[in-house]
């Protein structure tokens, strides 16, 4: 890597998908030799199985084991604790993280909430009591609903020395599309879609988006103030549907001068 832009840490939102065979991974490649792929190629991933799977903790353990020296995992909270209303779950999370924890390759912990979750008092509360349930680890919030574009939800991050997720989405009424922003020593930008024809369309067709290299230099652009400022930047792209967030992260490292 050079010293260029060397304060950003780029990769994908999952890796385990059977359209990058033939593409990101070689043609017959198993699931099971997925990851030892992707770690050959990035160095860090956001790992999205843990929103569905309340007990990760063996395969977490198993995946810091295989990984490289290096290797950085950000991985998001279950949707227990950030859909489902159920504080009782943050406890039993660190738990199931905290192997991953203890072998240094851990970052943090994505709390990912709906767009349903409007910025109301009462979500004010209940977001302070999640991130208190998680206080004992790095943490990273993203909203979805454009009510949280509010001056005090940066403010109360920043306080909570918690980094606020940048979600790069269509410009839609109703989602939050903040200016990059660093609430912590670590900022973080999470690249989903621009189309915003796809987005109310279905898991599929809102993530089937692939970012153009102007969109990439712009982005490198818009984010120079926020890199000089922080520790790091992590970006992960979402739109993992046909390979486009491998093929995205890629462009995007070479754009940062990270690869050629």
């Amino acid at each position: 890597m050079s010293d260029e832009h060397a304060k950003y840490v780029v990769g994908t939102s999952g890796y385990s998908f059977a359209d990058w065979v033939g593409s990101v991974y070689p043609p017959g490649t198993k699931q099971k030799d997925m990851f030892d792929l992707y770690a050959a190629r990035f160095q860090a991933v956001e790992l999205n199985f843990t929103f569905y799977n309340a007990r990760p903790g063996a395969a977490l353990a198993r995946m810091s084991a295989k990984a490289p020296e290096g290797f950085q995992f950000w991985v998001k909270v279950n949707q227990e604790l950030t859909h489902k209303g159920n504080l009782a779950a943050g406890a039993e999370f660190v738990e199931q993280v905290r192997p991953m924890q203890e072998s240094g390759k851990l970052v943090g912990l994505l709390l990912q909430f709906p767009q349903s979750f409007h910025r109301t008092a009462e979500a004010r509360r209940y977001l302070a009591a999640a991130l208190e349930a998680l206080a004992a680890l790095p943490l990273a919030v993203e909203f979805r609903h454009g009510s949280w574009d509010h001056p005090a939800t940066a403010k109360g991050l920043a306080e909570r020395n918690v980094a606020m997720v940048v979600p790069d989405v269509p410009a839609l009424d109703g989602l939050y599309r903040p200016t990059p922003i660093a609430t912590s020593p670590i900022a973080y930008l999470r690249l989903h879609s621009r189309n915003p024809g796809a987005w109310y369309g279905g898991m599929g067709a809102r993530y089937d988006y692939s970012y153009s290299e102007h969109e990439l230099k712009q982005l490198a652009k818009d984010w120079a103030a926020v890199e000089a400022a922080a520790q790091r930047v992590y970006a992960f792209f979402n739109n993992c549907h046909r390979a486009q967030a491998a093929q995205n992260a890629e462009a995007f490292r070479r754009i940062l001068g990270q690869i050629r």
